[in-house]
């Protein structure tokens, strides 16, 4: 390995890698040899940069959660200006995402941590947290503008229907990593925005 002056090289080396293995192959499976030798950097070097795997998974989900906060401007950007047509401007490009990935079994990796560390990682369980609650109040600002132009029912609270849509997500990203197709988000997606966002008595999209 080239030697680097800059003190950020090898870190951002490291997470960049364990990014990518935890997304193919889980926190489990994976091992700072494998995280190591990924980066390219002697299995030492990850010591002089993390305390342990525990933390390194909680400094990769915070890398993430970066990720998709920038992920979500980007989208928002070129996204048309009324809100209901942002919303499903923003999962039409998620849906995209995942289907440019291979045998769609990345899914999230929030989603995928949750399942393996969250109950044993209360470092990372806070960091999880904080990772949805991030996606979930972004959704919940364009509900609540989609609210107030009367695109969206109101009887159900912004913060609740984007948690509703938070929980369906994952489930769907569940059933593509099973299924290995997108449809699963797809489904999910159009039930949601066609038959459970509408105003009540307002005509139903076809699903």
């Amino acid at each position: 390995m080239p030697r680097t002056a800059d003190p950020h090289d090898i870190p951002n080396r490291l997470l960049d890698a364990g990014l990518a293995l935890f997304l193919r192959q889980g926190y489990n499976a994976t091992g700072i040899q494998h995280i190591a030798d990924e980066a390219r950097v002697p299995k030492g070097s990850f010591y002089n940069h993390f305390a342990s795997k525990e933390a390194f998974a909680a400094a990769i989900v915070e890398r993430y959660a970066e990720l998709m906060r920038s992920s979500w401007e980007r989208m928002l950007a070129s996204a048309p200006e009324a809100p209901m047509a942002s919303i499903r401007h923003v999962f039409a490009e998620m849906i995209r995402y995942h289907e440019r990935r291979a045998d769609c079994l990345a899914g999230c990796l929030i989603g995928n941590f949750a399942a393996e560390i969250a109950v044993t990682s209360e470092g990372c369980r806070d960091r999880l947290l904080a990772a949805q609650l991030a996606w979930r109040e972004r959704l919940a600002g364009l509900i609540a503008a989609g609210q107030a132009s009367g695109e969206i029912r109101r009887d159900i609270d912004a913060t609740a229907l984007s948690a509703l849509t938070w929980s369906a997500w994952e489930g769907g990203l569940l059933r593509m990593k099973v299924e290995r197709s997108v449809a699963p988000l797809q489904d999910s997606v159009a039930l949601l925005l066609d038959r459970v966002y509408p105003p009540a008595g307002q005509p139903a999209s076809p699903v």
